[in-house]
């Protein structure tokens, strides 16, 4: 080989591993689970959130683009209740459990069998009073599993324990009070000896908590709430917020007018998160009561946020407020999905979550500091993010107020998103977040208190968003911190999202369509036709015959789909809080109803 041969191969070479360094660079830019908290996948999905890191990502990839057209139903499954579907179908030992909305009733499928016939059923018999007090809908959103057990909460404040095999009860703990307007619709974690689970009702006035149960025996391990003094939120020497705010003495008494903190809200009814590694739980807060904000004059702690806490003492580590004084009923209680990743140079722990405010946050999870806030929904009510301080930016010609209608407040009340979860993959390192787009006008008016009655104070009306679509089904590139790619939906997609190794995510409309898109790209590559409006999660697990499934639990309601589940009249702008407005016209394409489909390849 010659001089100028040599020199061709050396810049060939070159080439070559700059080439390689680059794919490296981009790869290695890719956010990932840590491992304690997000094990190699085993064909099965044991919790709704499929791990403890909550990215609801399945590393099967039977199901490609290339084959999931040929989709087919392998059996389905009458849930028995006709009201909103939003529990995930779990699967555990070649076996699927499935929770009704109320009555709350448990079933076991026989994977290994044809069809999937019914192995046993658990009824709970939870009180009708429940119903009474449910703000929205009678829903459940599902069941987990650890050590033999299947564990879940019911609507009239109950959780129970229930032998896995058998259906037998293990257990069953009474924490919430409906004669309070307290109810349970929150699916519960399982991690360190300790079932987790917080109470719903931050529209009747009650006070928010979150309580550990022992597993074994459903004993109350600790309980902290989230307003009121140090001592009750388990607020200690541990606890080391990240910014100015949130640091001082018995600030959930403090940030309140006098006593008002103990009908403040902050309920923990969305979704939990562990690291194994830093022994800490996450979970969020819901909004304050009422939702007039006039009658709360402070901060509102600790309400609108969430929590870092030890699991084996309930302790805060640390706290974040997303919506300090919340304004406009945007609940903390999003998904906190956990991933590791390279930020600005720095490995860094991270938490992201999409909230209700319309901003995407990231979040160092060991101490707190918003990392980014980006908006991923068109704003008027707020204008940004200090990330020096923290704080929220409102925009101040927004701010709702007594006996006047302040048009055109973007998000809404449910939020730029709601407790629809996101998936996140491995494989692309996008979230792929449900959400809304949808816009209100707004008025306070004066709310007073009674146990076990509204405790509201806001009279609204909600609308389309910008662009005339009330929905959308968004691919958020996080470490490039902007859009990857959008799916525009007539209705808002109330529904989970499911990402897979085959590049697949699955995702359901309020229409019916259960629909596969490109992980990459958001092309349409499925869809089908259910019996009802889909607001449940979908899920996908390893079947005893080797072959890849789907399952998605299909029927409308939820706070998006009261019109149908409630009957609701459709004259009324005002009702379901104001939801009605903006959803007039599901009664004309999707009735009631409450099926399980199951789908695989032929």
């Amino acid at each position: 080989m010659g001089r100028r041969g040599t020199a061709a191969w050396a810049w060939a070479f070159l080439l070559l591993l700059g080439c390689a360094g680059a794919v490296a660079a981009q790869e290695s830019s890719i956010p990932v689970p840590p491992a304690a908290a997000a094990p190699r996948e085993d064909g099965q999905w044991v919790m709704p959130a499929k791990n403890y890191a909550s990215t609801r990502y399945s590393e099967l990839d039977e199901i490609k683009t290339d084959n999931v057209k040929g989709l087919q139903v392998a059996f389905t499954f009458s849930m028995g209740v006709n009201r909103g579907q939003e529990s995930a179908p779990i699967v555990v030992n070649n076996t699927m459990y499935v929770v009704a909305p109320y009555p709350n009733i448990l079933y076991a499928l026989d994977l290994t069998q044809p069809g999937a016939p019914l192995k046993w059923r658990y009824d709970p018999k939870p009180e009708a009073a429940a119903l009474g007090v449910a703000c929205c809908d009678w829903v459940n959103r599902g069941p987990t599993y650890s050590n033999g057990r299947i564990f879940y909460a019911t609507l009239d404040g109950n959780v129970v324990a229930v032998d896995a095999e058998t259906g037998a009860e293990a257990w069953k703990t009474k924490l919430g009070n409906v004669r309070d307007g307290e109810t349970m619709t929150m699916a519960p974690l399982l991690a360190k000896g300790k079932v987790f689970v917080g109470n719903s009702g931050g529209e009747f006035g009650v006070r928010g908590w979150i309580q550990a149960l022992d597993e074994k025996t459903g004993a109350v391990a600790w309980k902290a709430y989230n307003t009121g003094p140090d001592k009750d939120v388990l607020i200690g020497a541990d606890f080391k917020p990240f910014y100015e705010s949130d640091k001082g003495q018995d600030l959930g008494v403090k940030t309140w007018p006098a006593d008002a903190w103990q009908q403040g809200g902050g309920t923990v009814w969305g979704w939990l998160s562990f690291d194994p590694d830093l022994n800490l739980l996450y979970h969020g807060t819901g909004n304050p009561g009422p939702w007039n904000s006039e009658q709360r004059p402070g901060d509102n702690k600790w309400t609108a946020g969430v929590f870092a806490r030890n699991p084996e003492t309930g302790q805060a580590r640390w706290f974040y407020q997303f919506s300090p004084h919340d304004l406009f009923d945007w609940d903390g209680i999003n998904e906190n999905v956990l991933l590791d990743m390279k930020w600005r140079g720095q490995d860094r722990k991270v938490l992201v979550r999409p909230e209700r405010n319309g901003f995407l946050y990231v979040l160092d999870r060991v101490s707190g500091e918003v990392l980014s806030a980006k908006p991923f929904h068109p704003l008027t009510a707020t204008t940004g993010v200090d990330l020096k301080t923290g704080a929220l930016i409102h925009n101040a010609d927004k701010t709702p107020q007594m006996n006047r209608v302040v048009r055109d407040i973007c998000p809404t009340a449910p939020g730029a998103k709601d407790w629809s979860p996101s998936a996140f993959s491995n494989k692309t390192g996008f979230l792929y977040m449900p959400h809304m787009n949808m816009c209100m006008d707004w008025e306070n008016v004066s709310a007073n208190y009674i146990a076990g009655t509204p405790y509201i104070g806001a009279e609204l009306r909600m609308k389309a968003g910008p662009g005339g679509h009330r929905g959308a089904f968004t691919a958020w590139d996080i470490a490039g911190e902007k859009i990857a790619w959008q799916i525009k939906e007539s209705f808002p997609v109330w529904s989970g999202a499911l990402a897979t190794a085959g590049d697949v995510v699955f995702y359901g409309t309020m229409e019916g369509w259960f629909k596969a898109v490109h992980a990459r790209t958001g092309e349409l590559l499925w869809r089908f036709k259910t019996d009802s409006g889909i607001i449940g999660q979908p899920t996908t697990y390893r079947g005893p015959d080797g072959h890849q499934y789907v399952a998605i639990i299909a029927g409308v309601g939820g706070w998006a789909g009261a019109v149908v589940a409630g009957d609701l009249d459709v004259r009324d702008g005002t009702a379901a809080k104001g939801f009605v407005n903006a959803v007039r016209d599901l009664k004309d394409v999707t009735t009631k109803g409450g099926t399980l489909y199951v789908f695989r390849l032929p």
